[in-house]
């Protein structure tokens, strides 16, 4: 027969087996306290990306928002928008890309959830920990919930 006493000893540490509920909570406010610093961080940090051997640079914040453009002078040609276009775009992914490998590298530590969960995040919620899919918008219509497009 279940008894209210038994189930609150597993939750409290006290059982067999059974896990400590301050010791989780205290590791998931230690990791959110990482997770705002190294989002603070990337923020205030500049990653830059080039295209045409160096004639187009992009510079994106660590969070991948366009800051600034820099364009050679022999690029520019009134006659060929398209290839200066082109090169804008190729410049703005590179140096994207780039942001986004260093965002992996800052959340790199914080990305295997909390220890003795599994290899999903807290509450068995995929992609917040080490084994699951990432982050990101559910895919309406979709019974896998894997990371669709943002619905809005």
């Amino acid at each position: 027969m279940w008894r209210l006493d038994e189930e609150i000893a597993v939750f409290d540490g006290g059982g067999a087996g059974g896990f400590d509920m301050s010791n989780l909570l205290a590791q998931a406010q230690a990791m959110q306290d990482q997770l705002m610093r190294a989002q603070a961080d990337l923020e205030s940090q500049e990653v830059s990306g080039s295209a045409g051997g160096g004639l187009v640079t992009a510079v994106v914040s660590g969070t991948g928002e366009l800051l600034r453009l820099e364009i050679g002078k022999d690029v520019v040609d009134p006659e060929d928008t398209e290839t200066l276009a082109d090169l804008i775009v190729a410049a703005v992914r590179d140096a994207s890309e780039n942001a986004k490998a260093e965002a992996a590298k800052a959340m790199g530590p914080l990305a295997g959830g909390i220890p003795g969960l599994g290899s999903e995040g807290p509450g068995g919620l995929p992609g917040l920990g080490s084994g699951g899919p990432g982050i990101g918008f559910a895919n309406p219509g979709s019974a896998t919930g894997q990371p669709g497009q943002n619905p809005g």
